[in-house]
């Protein structure tokens, strides 16, 4: 019998979002196009009146929904990380969308959308629930990635996105029949105890292959990556920050918890295949953004490397790496959206975006204060020191090296090597090259500037200060994973 009370009370984050969320549809039925700005304010405040409940939950792990939700410490850290994205995804997409000339209501309503698939994911308990979430989260995703209607490669991007989604739905929920099949459940806690209690069995282990290959596609492992450059570069820039941060984090969460909560027994099976996904994301990532022309291709190659690094930390199934692993999801997503709102203002003597990074070139002599942002988020993503980038990627080397893992640590040091060739290279050009006439003209760029700074602070010597907190808040989650 389901105590729908309590569930509420423990569901609180996700009632208040699907609320809000039919309100604000209401308005922008009504409205149309002209309440899009409000809409966007909006949804910042319901994003912020939906993280309020996270810190009033109990610490202790707690089931509800019948066992198909779990608010723990895991999902709150998770929740908190979204929800800031998601916000500034919100805050900074107006201005952008306005000069391209497709603000419209829509947006921040499939923001929220996905938003609340993916706090969906990251409280689910049952394979079922992971799949709810997942599909709310990526249908959404599907129609902002193609939300500018007359542009080709925005709707190629929709198109490739969906196609290429769609079988690794199919391929993920091919995997959950087979572990029901071989199990007889589908919740985590019966998985496990089922894991555990039976030994290796084969089907489990196959339909355990099959859910990590649709969950790679999430996160953009290879050989999954394949979407991930043309929608980055085909979708517009607000939405591809939000892919690139909260979605990537949302994802990965859902990872961390499958691979730990569920499938923990099996770990020297899913082992092999994580190590494989972080190996080859590392090699194709940082060798393939080398040849890279447009700055949001380069930032994909960018992201799939960057999976890979934190694949590092989540193959020795440990509580060290578990910790490493969400202090890089943090770190990664304010550097990435840092990088993202620095491209949102780089635009030509006309007003209108650039992407190239042709377009970087000698941008230190015409706005000096974006180019030393892009240049502390590049460095950052880099992993060189003392930018605080260098810290998580150290903790995933050490997580590694703790459980044996040693060659992967290394791996990634050399693949840290390759990757560095192009974040440098987008220094020199800002720095070295004379500059291409982009970044000089006076735009609408709204709070995107205080957002940016805010986040160039954090990637800069000065997050060292904040090194304490979040391994505490780290380590936290990962006692009660463990």
């Amino acid at each position: 019998m389901i105590d729908v009370e309590s569930s509420l009370a423990t569901g609180a984050p996700e009632v208040v979002l699907a609320a809000g969320l039919l309100v604000l549809l209401l308005v922008g039925a009504f409205q149309g196009d002209r309440a899009a700005d409000g809409i966007s304010w909006g949804g910042v405040l319901l994003l912020v009146a939906a993280a309020v409940p996270l810190f009033d939950q109990e610490p202790a792990r707690t089931l509800a929904w019948g066992g198909l939700y779990v608010a723990d410490a895991l999902s709150r850290y998770l929740k908190l990380l979204v929800f800031a994205g998601a916000a500034a995804a919100l805050l900074v997409a107006m201005p952008a969308l306005r000069r391209q000339a497709i603000a419209r209501f829509e947006y921040p309503l499939l923001v929220l959308f996905a938003t609340l698939g993916m706090a969906l994911m990251v409280s689910a308990h049952d394979l079922l629930t992971l799949y709810l979430g997942l599909e709310l989260m990526s249908l959404s995703c599907y129609v902002l990635a193609a939300f500018d209607r007359c542009d080709a490669r925005s709707s190629e991007a929709g198109l490739k996105y969906f196609a290429l989604g769609a079988l690794a739905s199919g391929v993920l929920l091919y995997g959950v029949s087979l572990v029901y099949g071989f199990v007889g459940a589908t919740g985590f806690d019966a998985i496990a105890q089922a894991v555990r209690g039976e030994g290796r069995s084969l089907g489990v282990v196959a339909g355990l292959a099959l859910v990590l290959a649709g969950l790679a596609f999430k996160i953009s492992a290879v050989p999954f990556h394949m979407w991930t450059p043309d929608v980055y570069q085909g979708a517009p820039t607000p939405v591809t920050a939000f892919l690139a941060t909260a979605a990537k984090v949302a994802a990965f969460g859902l990872l961390l918890r499958v691979v730990v909560g569920a499938f923990g027994a099996l770990a020297a099976d899913w082992r092999q295949i994580v190590v494989f996904l972080s190996l080859a994301s590392m090699a194709l990532g940082a060798v393939g953004a080398i040849g890279q022309t447009n700055a949001k291709r380069l930032m994909a190659y960018s992201a799939i490397t960057h999976m890979g690094f934190a694949l590092i930390g989540l193959a020795p199934g440990t509580a060290q790496g578990a910790q490493a692993v969400l202090l890089y999801l943090t770190v990664y997503l304010v550097m990435t959206f840092g990088a993202f709102l620095c491209l949102l203002s780089l635009v030509g003597p006309d007003g209108a975006a650039r992407e190239e990074l042709a377009d970087l070139a000698g941008l230190a002599r015409t706005r000096p204060g974006l180019a030393a942002a892009l240049a502390i988020f590049m460095l950052s993503l880099a992993g060189l020191p003392p930018l605080f980038g260098f810290m998580p990627k150290l903790a995933v080397f050490a997580a590694a090296v703790e459980a044996g893992l040693w060659p992967l640590a290394v791996a990634g040091v050399l693949a840290t090597v390759v990757a560095a060739f192009y974040y440098l290279r987008v220094v020199k050009l800002l720095y070295f090259d004379p500059p291409a006439g982009v970044g000089s003209a006076q735009v609408d760029e709204g709070v995107a500037p205080i957002l940016m700074l805010a986040a160039a602070s954090f990637s800069s010597p000065l997050g060292f200060l904040l090194l304490g907190p979040l391994s505490a808040a780290g380590q936290a989650v990962a006692r009660a994973l463990f």
